[in-house]
């Protein structure tokens, strides 16, 4: 039929729908019904506009609203929401024109869509109408009263955004001056609307029931039926009253109807709501028309009083109300006494069933609409009516909810009122009154603390005061008469149950409580109580007097006014409110009579039960009672007959004021006895009493003489220190004991506790618990921190003196242990200060508190090793004076600017870092100290602050340059050695010495500190003054040059510079926050002054790129400017040299140039003379800057020309003790020309000037051989090096001289090199190896002291084996080594091979290169003496070189303290240069020169050598290591870069280079050189390795197999196959072949030569598996032959002596 998809037929431009059915419809009757709801007739739509057909909306209303209005028309909510949303958007954005064309359809929509289910549409409904209305306006008249009876109903929706969203929308329409106006209009629509809602629909004519569920459609319906009750409601309110007669006979038909009626009881809670605030309304506005429905709307609102539901009950209670008001004889329609009361009775004792705030308060307005015929008999019906209200308050739901009990309490006084008044003079009433309702009901409230906590009291109290003042002031005696009477039973009944309470030996605490409570309320005057009450709406009674109302609203200061801002409060109500009892003025006689004989009463039955059974409970509330009735009649009362003196040494005047008051008399007698109590845990009431007796004297003198009596002797310090917190929690205690506080008996008793305290003097013997001591130290706390107005609590004299205490045993503490400080006062101190310095806001700090504070910072500010102070102090004491200084700096004047604490911390700090020895720990602490006090600092309003606090820190320029000066020198060898400065002079005077190995020099701790403050200003934005961010930037940078420029620098410099950066303490840090544009002036400054570590801190910026080349171009741009050159020009120079570009270089070079003719002797080893400019020249040269062959070729001469004319400057052969440090200087500038010389000139040397080369160099070694005892002298260590450095220049051109390049030589000097010149420089070098390696064992590469081994080491390498093996070193020789070498070639062994070991990596790689050479000589030797080996031992086996094997040893036991407890597979990363470095690395060189020897021995050694390592287990042990050492991945790194098709290059197929100068690779070098062994190994001893490898556990056979098959196999392959291919060797009778050919030959040849000879029986081989010898030992019986290996092993697995074949016995 309609399929969305299918095509139309020709001509039918319109789908078929519902639509055109519509059509036609309207074209045959006019008009078209509109569908709201099913099952309404048409005489029913007077208020639904019948829309016109469809063809009108598509032609009146723009295309955009039509396909809107559709959606809405749809069934799916989200669909309906989102066009509703749309259509409200349209009307904000669309013009006027277009919007009105909705109009007309509008009505319909609305009217559905407003009742619609879901709650969102609703409410975007109303919304959208709001932006229709906006935009419409007045147009929208036409449509209003088709509109405006759901438009009321949806106000009253009950989703609450929508009914909002509805009034909005009102709003918008019509101002609140025109809202009745416009419901006027369309009052008839809205009724007809709300009364066929009400009347006409059901669920199912509101839904359709065929496709909305019934749950919804019941949902909807109640909705609609509460909403339009409401509507009503609003159209009640809001109608004019001229108006309303109009409606009466729409609403009469409403009410005529039963099913309106039945609203009342309907079953759901909100329809019932709607029903009863209807019924208020129809009583308030049409009156007349309920007064004749009396009939219907007396029981259906009466007999509904006990609804219980919380959405009912306000309406309901209204709707009762507004019934008995309006319908005076409503009582006529219900049975009261039946029906009414019982239902009232049941939820009044029931507490309002958890609607006691909502019932309760109208029960007095309902109660006083009762006509008297319905309450007779009176007696009867009030009593039960009271005592079902005080029913409802021992509910358990009215109990636990104060509102609730509050609100039944508030209505019964309120009612017993009422009651009173009503039936004044009636007896038995009154009796009922007081009798059987007031008193049981304060009873059963004292016995119930839950209930205390309301406002009974309080409202007993105010009943009182307002039947008083109606006694005073009724004109009518009788009336007076009355009310006396009545108040007098009461007190006599209410004497007889707070009596009742007391007097028992056991009385109930909270009964007890609860009297004292009372009691303390009705001694009030009625005016405080107004104001605890909250103002809430009261009824006042038509005949109450106006005057007692406006007594009891007069307002005076709350109970506890005075208390604010006090810190330690007490419970309010035990506050005294006034001094004195002038309060008790105010009560009324009637009241305060009857009051005080009870009060008396009580004190006396207390009192007794206190004396003869000690009772607390009654001391207790003794002490409660004194708080408000603190007067000389009780406290007589309280003495009784007694007439006991109070003490024979007491004062006169004590005696005197003790007879005159006898408040004082029992202090003495009675209060100071239980106060001294010790059992007594909490006397905090005794003290209560003591400031009851204290009100009683007459002035403050009388209770300071009481006081300062009582402290000298009768108080404790517990005693004392209540009483001082009593006065702080209250100002009227503290204005009563103010001068005794103030006074100096108080005073010095808290001086010589401090002092007690503090010094421990015999407290803790007499203490008898830690609280009691601790007790002594919150007195002191309690005295220092609390404050009255900007005062001290006691004088400030004692608080000066206690403070001074304090600060003497804090300085004590560091002659302390770390024990002794945990048990001291420390801790103690620390609380007491702390909260004196916290609370100290008003009061200016006292002289003495900053001497303490600079004693809590310096104790903070140094490590615990100096304070010996255990952590949890340290905290303490931190927090303690962070807190003082935070007081300081926010001191409102400026006394903190004079402040001694800020000026003596400030050069405490400076003698810190620059006089005492720091270690990185205690620096750490002071600087951490000093960020806490900077960043405190820093919340100072003042900025200036921080500057000069900087300032007062920062040393004097002098002072700075001591520092510097101090700095050890040893930085100076790295930039020698690399020839970064030059030297002509000794400077090397302050070294680190052994004390100093721990602490940093004071320049470093000075300059960290100084940073970090610094760096903590700049965060805040501080400008420094005086360049003085230049300055500490610019010594930080030489301090951590300084660092940088150690070779070894101690493990506490390293930690130096880490904890820097963990600071942030960096120069990049301080150059981002500050503005550092004078500092590369300062640094160049400096740099031409000293020179030094200034000129390398430029170099390194520049290197860093922390500064750029072009900022430093404009301090170097006059090159003539540094001449005539200085030390520091000089050095200025040679740091610039590497950045400068070539012609820049050129110039230098220039200037240097002249100069270096026509010398003096002296003039050439000065430093503006010769060794200065050819140091430039040097420094220049070093760069590769000059090429002109010509130059270099001149200056040449020039130095051969000062040998002619001062061959004494040069050290030639000499002794270098009697050597000036400035020869030595320009000696060693001409050996680094000569060097730099070699490598970068091009152009060919004379014959003349090799000579002058070589035979320099041999003098100048000769030099360095002699003065071998001088290496520790720097200068000469220098030249040492760089003559062995020109030796192996020499060396390394010599070597890479080939037949091409040495045509261009002159004839011979290759060969006098060769015989000579190389050959003196290793018969000068290899001695000095011997015997500089010999002298100290443990000599690091890196150390300055050893700086000449590696080019010695070096030189050394390139040694022929010619030239080892005519050595002239001493026989080394070791008894029983076996042997077969020569002795020369075993001493040279014996002399070399333990230097494997020695810990400095040059001279291990340069003895394994010099051994290497000699490997492949040493086989012959064995190979000699092979015969003496013959089969007669079981398994013969030969040792390798016995120097070597027993090196090995050494070595193997080295490793396995190193690698041992590693299981093999887990990769081992070997730190460079460690001790561990050097272990492992001679291990390995080790292996490796066996390996090389075990690979040129013959096939028979090598079956002996191997027999040998498997004996030893030597080769087990070097597998299993090299699994710990080689990495998981041995690629090159550089090979991820290269071409992917290729194959990687790994360790196994790169050759190793051991460079000895070259340490960048160093981390690769254990790595790589494990590869190398383990590739050897598996190629040289394949059978081995397979040996080890089977029988390894599976773990480590899995390893092995996955890495060899991974990495090696494939590279072994691959060499053996083309070794095999390129091979030279030719078969017999071969020219060519194949491989296989080839093996085929060798088989056969090998089958000749064994033909005859048979299998060994064990093996089944002719030849051994690892011997290679062949069966030999034969069976006497069988005669079969066996190898003797395969016999022993026989043997001993099968634990028999007998043939394996023919089983007899084997001889």
């Amino acid at each position: 039929m309609g399929g969305k998809n299918k095509q139309r037929t020709k001509g039918n431009l319109r789908p078929s729908n519902s639509g055109r059915a519509a059509e036609l419809l309207a074209k045959e009757q006019g008009t078209v019904p509109g569908f709201i709801g099913f099952g309404t007739s048409h005489n029913d739509l007077g208020y639904v506009p019948a829309i016109q057909g469809a063809e009108e909306i598509d032609s009146l209303v723009d295309s955009d609203f039509r396909m809107v209005l559709r959606k809405l028309s749809k069934k799916d909510v989200t669909t309906k929401l989102k066009a509703m949303q749309e259509f409200g958007t349209m009307c904000t954005e669309r013009d006027t024109e277009t919007v009105k064309g909705v109009l007309p359809y509008w009505p319909r929509i609305f009217c559905k869509i407003s009742l619609d289910h879901d709650r969102r549409v609703r409410e975007a409904t109303q919304q959208a109408f709001e932006k229709l209305i906006l935009k419409v306006k007045k147009q929208l008249a036409p449509y209003l009263k088709s509109l405006m009876g759901y438009w009321l109903m949806a106000q009253c929706d009950t989703y609450t955004p929508a009914a909002f969203a509805a009034k909005d929308a009102f709003e918008a329409a019509f101002p609140p001056s025109k809202q009745p106006e416009a419901i006027a209009f369309c009052k008839d629509e809205i009724t007809s609307v709300l009364q066929d809602h009400l009347l006409k629909e059901t669920p199912d004519t509101l839904s359709d029931p065929q496709t909305v569920p019934e749950e919804e459609r019941e949902a909807k319906f109640y909705r609609v039926v509460t909403c339009s009750l409401l509507a009503l409601k609003k159209l009640l309110c809001l109608l004019p009253d001229n108006e309303l007669h109009s409606l009466e006979e729409k609403i009469k038909s409403l009410l005529s109807q039963n099913k309106f009626w039945k609203y009342g009881k309907h079953s759901v809670p909100q329809i019932r709501s709607a029903y009863f605030e209807l019924v208020s309304a129809l009583c308030q506005r049409i009156p007349q028309l309920m007064k004749e429905e009396a009939s219907k709307v007396s029981p259906s609102v009466l007999l509904s009083i006990d609804d219980s539901d919380p959405i009912v009950c306000p309406a309901l209670w209204e709707a009762v109300l507004y019934t008995l008001t309006t319908i005076q004889d409503c009582w006529l329609h219900v049975n009261a006494k039946k029906s009414v009361f019982p239902k009232l009775s049941t939820v009044i004792r029931e507490g309002g069933r958890g609607l006691a705030t909502v019932i309760y308060p109208y029960l007095l307005p309902f109660i006083s609409k009762l006509p008297q015929s319905i309450t007779d008999p009176k007696l009867d019906f009030f009593k039960n009516f009271l005592t079902s209200v005080v029913a409802g308050l021992s509910t358990e739901k009215t109990k636990t909810s104060s509102s609730e009990s509050s609100a039944v309490i508030s209505a019964f006084f309120e009612c017993l009122r009422f009651i009173m008044q009503q039936n004044l003079g009636e007896e038995e009433i009154e009796q009922m009154l007081v009798n059987d309702q007031l008193i049981p009901f304060i009873d059963a409230v004292l016995k119930d603390p839950r209930l205390q906590h309301g406002q009974l009291f309080n409202h007993l109290a105010e009943t009182l005061s307002s039947w008083e003042a109606k006694a005073d002031t009724e004109k009518d005696e009788k009336t007076a008469h009355n009310l006396e009477n009545v108040l007098i039973h009461f007190w006599e009944r209410l004497s007889e149950i707070c009596i009742a309470k007391i007097n028992e030996p056991e009385a109930n605490a909270e009964s007890v409580l609860g009297v004292s409570n009372l009691l303390q309320v009705l001694q009030k005057p009625e005016s405080s109580l107004k104001s605890n009450k909250k103002k809430n709406g009261k009824v006042r009674f038509a005949d109450e007097t106006p005057e007692s109302n406006k007594g009891s609203e007069k307002c005076v200061s709350s109970e506890g006014e005075n208390i604010e801002g006090w810190e330690l409060s007490t419970e309010p109500s035990l506050t005294h409110n006034s001094e004195d009892s002038k309060s008790e003025d105010f009560l009324s006689p009637l009241r305060k009579k009857p009051l005080e004989v009870l009060v008396c009463k009580l004190a006396e039955m207390s009192i007794n039960y206190v004396n003869e059974q000690k009772s607390e409970q009654h001391l207790r509330f003794l002490s409660t009672l004194l708080d408000s009735f603190s007067s000389s009649q009780v406290f007589k009362m309280l003495l009784g007959d007694e007439k006991q003196s109070i003490g024979q040494a007491k004062p006169p005047e004590i005696a005197k004021l003790a007879q005159k008051n006898p408040a004082v008399q029992f202090l003495y007698q009675k209060l100071i006895g239980w106060l001294n109590e010790d059992q007594r845990k909490d006397s905090g009431f005794l003290v209560d009493i003591l400031y009851s007796a204290l009100r009683c004297c007459d002035n403050d003198m009388e209770r300071k003489k009481v006081l300062d009596d009582l402290t000298k002797v009768d108080l404790k310090w517990n005693s004392l220190l209540k009483i001082i917190e009593k006065a702080c929690s209250s100002s009227d205690k503290h204005a009563l004991v103010t001068p005794w506080l103030k006074g100096d008996i108080l005073g010095e008793k808290l001086v010589d506790l401090a002092d007690r305290l503090c010094n421990n003097k015999d407290l803790k013997s007499r203490v008898s618990s830690e609280s009691h001591f601790s007790e002594r130290w919150t007195l002191l706390s309690l005295v220092l921190s609390q404050h009255v107005k900007n005062d001290y609590l006691i004088g400030d004299v004692y608080v000066e003196r206690i403070i001074v205490k304090l600060h003497e045993t804090l300085f004590k503490t560091k002659k302390l242990s770390e024990a002794e400080n945990s048990d001291s006062s420390v801790s103690f101190i620390c609380d007491v200060a702390y909260n004196y310095f916290s609370s100290a806001k008003g009061c200016l700090l006292m002289p003495s508190s900053e001497d303490l504070l600079l004693t809590l910072f310096q104790l903070c500010a140094q490590s615990k090793e100096k304070t010996h102070m255990p952590d949890f102090l340290i905290c303490k004491l931190k927090n303690t004076w962070l807190s003082g200084v935070n007081l300081l700096v926010h001191q409102t004047d400026s006394t903190y600017k004079e402040s001694t604490f800020l000026h003596l911390s400030a050069l405490w700090l400076k003698n810190q870092v620059q006089a005492s020895s720091l270690d990185i720990n205690s620096l750490q602490v002071l600087l951490s100290a000093v960020d806490d006090l900077l960043n405190t600092l820093l919340e100072s309003e003042d900025s200036y602050l921080m500057g000069v606090y900087i300032g007062s820190v920062m040393p004097s320029n002098n002072e700075w340059e001591k520092m510097r000066q101090s700095l050890p020198m040893q930085w100076l060898h790295r930039p020698l050695l690399e020839g970064r400065l030059s030297l002509n002079y000794e400077c090397f005077k302050t070294d680190f010495k052994e004390q100093d190995i721990k602490t940093l020099p004071s320049h470093l701790c000075t300059s960290a500190l100084l940073s970090k403050m610094v760096l903590i200003a700049l965060r805040k934005k501080i400008v420094l003054e005086n360049n003085e961010l230049e300055k500490i930037i610019g010594e930080l940078l030489y301090s951590l040059q300084w660092c940088e420029e150690l070779d070894n620098p101690p493990v506490f410099l390293t930690g130096f510079c880490e904890m820097l950066q963990k600071m942030n303490i960096t120069y990049d840090n301080l150059r981002v926050l500050g503005n550092t544009s004078g500092l590369l002036q300062l640094l160049f400054n400096r740099s031409r002054e000293h020179g030094t570590l200034w000129s390398l801190i430029i170099a390194k910026l520049i290197l860093s790129r922390s500064i750029s080349s072009d900022e430093v171009k404009p301090h170097y741009k006059r090159k003539e400017g540094f001449f005539p050159l200085t030390e520091g020009n000089l050095h200025t120079i040679q740091s610039l040299c590497p950045f400068l570009s070539k012609e820049e270089k050129k110039e230098f070079s220039a200037q240097c140039i002249p100069a270096l003719f026509a010398w003096t002797k002296k003039d050439l080893c000065s430093t503006n003379g010769g060794f200065g400019h050819l140091a430039i020249f040097n420094s220049c040269l070093q760069t590769r800057s000059i090429d002109d062959g010509e130059l270099l070729h001149g200056i040449l001469k020039i130095i051969m020309s000062w040998k002619k004319e001062h061959e004494d400057i040069f050290l030639f052969s000499c002794n270098l003790s009697e050597a000036s440090p400035e020869v030595l200087g320009v000696n060693i500038e001409i050996i680094r020309f000569l060097s730099l010389f070699l490598k970068y000139c091009t152009s060919p040397l004379a014959e003349s000037e090799w000579d002058f080369i070589m035979c320099s160099m041999l003098a100048w070694l000769e030099t360095t051989s002699e003065n071998q005892a001088l290496y520790s002298v720097p200068l000469v260590q220098l030249f040492a090096c760089v003559s062995c450095d020109l030796a192996c220049d020499l060396s390394a051109f010599f070597d890479s001289t080939t037949l091409d390049t040495s045509g261009s030589l002159p004839i011979n000097l290759i060969s006098e090199w060769k015989e000579f010149f190389s050959q003196g420089i290793h018969s000068l070098l290899l001695p000095i190896l011997v015997t500089v390696t010999g002298e100290n064992k443990d000599m690091s590469e890196t150390s300055f002291q050893n700086a000449m081994l590696k080019p010695m080491c070096e030189t050394l390498t390139y040694i022929s084996k010619e030239q080892l093996l005519s050595h002239k070193l001493p026989a080394r020789l070791v008894a029983d080594q076996k042997t077969n070498l020569p002795e020369y070639l075993q001493t040279l062994l014996n002399t070399l091979a333990p230097l494997l070991l020695f810990r400095a990596r040059p001279v291990q790689i340069a003895v394994y290169r010099m051994l290497y050479k000699l490997m492949p000589e040493l086989p012959q030797y064995d190979q000699d003496n092979l015969k003496s080996y013959g089969d007669e031992e079981e398994e013969p086996a030969l040792s390798p070189p016995a120097a070597l094997m027993s090196l090995l040893s050494t070595q193997e036991d080295l490793l396995e303290n190193v690698l041992g407890c590693i299981p093999v597979g887990q990769i081992v990363t070997i730190k460079p240069l460690s001790e561990d470095f050097c272990y492992v690395l001679g291990y390995l060189l080790t292996w490796k020169l066996i390996l090389t020897f075990f690979k040129a021995a013959s096939s028979q050694l090598r079956a002996l050598y191997s027999m040998y390592l498997r004996k030893t287990k030597s080769l087990n042990k070097l597998l299993y290591h090299l699994f710990r050492l080689m990495p998981e991945n041995p690629t090159y790194a550089e090979t991820a870069i290269e071409v992917p098709n290729k194959d990687p290059k790994t360790f196994f197929t790169e050759e190793l280079q051991l460079s000895i100068r070259e340490t960048a690779t160093l981390p690769y070098h254990i790595p790589h050189l494990a590869c190398s062994v383990y590739h050897m190994t598996l190629k040289d001893l394949p059978a081995m390795v397979r040996l080890w490898w089977n029988s390894s556990e599976k773990r480590v056979f899995n390893i092995v197999d996955r890495f060899t098959s991974k990495y090696v196999s494939n590279v072994l392959s691959f060499q053996e196959i083309s070794s095999v291919q390129t091979s030279t060797q030719l078969f017999n009778g071969m020219t060519n072949g194949s491989i296989m050919e080839g093996l085929a030959l060798w088989k056969n040849n090998v089958d000749k030569r064994f033909e005859g000879v048979e299998d060994c029986m064990i093996c089944f081989s002719v030849i051994h598996g690892f011997n290679y010898s062949l069966p030999k030992k034969a069976c006497r019986t069988c005669k079969k032959k066996f190898h003797s290996a395969c016999l022993y092993k026989w043997f001993t697995s099968s634990n028999k002596s007998t043939c394996p074949l023919c089983r007899e016995t084997f001889f």
